[in-house]
């Protein structure tokens, strides 16, 4: 049998806001969330035992034993749904996006394993409880499970998929500095910020998304600058690059992005940030819409 594959593309936080700490310790936010054409990626084929093995640039930084996100999600959906995957996997995983980085990395590895065994089933599993189950895996897998545009709320398990949203591209630029998400949140003064404005209905036009986000922010950049504040010094030249509607941190970071209306100036402010940060992981993609 020809091994089934999933891409786990990189998630990004275009605007995150940070509007309650709830008695749990955990934080209820609101984030505009999209993905981008990059991806790791995770080939499955049956096998006597559930086994993974990783390969790609970033394969040192994760290990394969129980603490990884996709062996975990194996194993709970095994634990939910026991029988519906008769064999075991051989799974493989590419690992081509930077680890601790902020866009959603090891979440989006964990939905693609749940894709994979969903698609292997031999019942009918429905979407809602694959997804109630992916929120006990991590805050971001239920929005990488959909890996379209959405905006999130609660702790990032109440999901609004957006019906239009305009084309557009991003550079990706990691420091390569991993930066852990309680160390961030530690920092933040503020616990109850406004909520996200409202979005335009339809959104289709670039403008519309670069006025409105201007009205945005992401309640973590500010802490995670005065850990690594090299951040700070990329995305400054990332809004200097030509072109540039937004530069911001995605998520707790340490990654930035540069959002910009075309494929020609993406990979041209690509180009710039290679020259300037040769030690730094620089990508562009385009978005992928609805």
């Amino acid at each position: 049998m020809e091994p089934l594959s999933q891409l786990a593309p990189a998630k990004v936080n275009l605007a995150l806001h940070v509007t309650r700490r709830r008695e749990d310790g955990y934080h209820d936010l609101e984030s505009l969330v999209v993905f981008a054409g990059l991806a790791d990626e995770l080939d499955a084929r049956p096998a006597e035992a559930d086994t993974l093995t990783i390969s790609g640039p970033f394969a040192t930084a994760l290990g394969n034993g129980q603490s990884n996100l996709v062996t975990r999600a194996v194993a709970a959906f095994r634990a939910r749904w026991p029988g519906a995957v008769e064999t075991g996997l051989a799974m493989h995983l590419t690992k081509n996006l930077p680890v601790a980085a902020g866009i959603g990395g090891g979440s989006a590895d964990a939905a693609a394993a749940l894709r994979l065994m969903a698609a292997m089933s031999n019942q009918p599993i429905a979407v809602a409880e694959l997804a109630d189950m992916a929120a006990g895996l991590g805050a971001d897998v239920p929005a990488c499970l959909v890996s379209r545009p959405l905006v999130a709320r609660g702790v990032g398990e109440v999901l609004s998929p957006l019906p239009d949203f305009p084309a557009g591209h991003l550079v990706l630029v990691n420091p390569m500095v991993p930066l852990a998400t309680a160390d961030v949140f530690r920092r933040l003064k503020a616990h109850d910020n406004y909520p996200l404005p409202e979005l335009p209905v339809p959104l289709t036009r670039p403008a519309q998304l670069g006025i409105w986000l201007a009205e945005t922010r992401n309640d973590l950049q500010p802490p995670a600058i005065k850990l690594v504040p090299v951040i700070g010094e990329i995305i400054e030249r990332l809004a200097g690059t030509q072109g540039c509607i937004l530069a911001r941190m995605s998520g707790s970071g340490a990654t930035v992005f540069g959002l910009f209306g075309s494929s020609g100036q993406a990979h041209q402010a690509a180009q710039v940030m290679r020259a300037a940060h040769p030690d730094h992981w620089v990508a562009a993609a385009p978005l992928i819409l609805p």
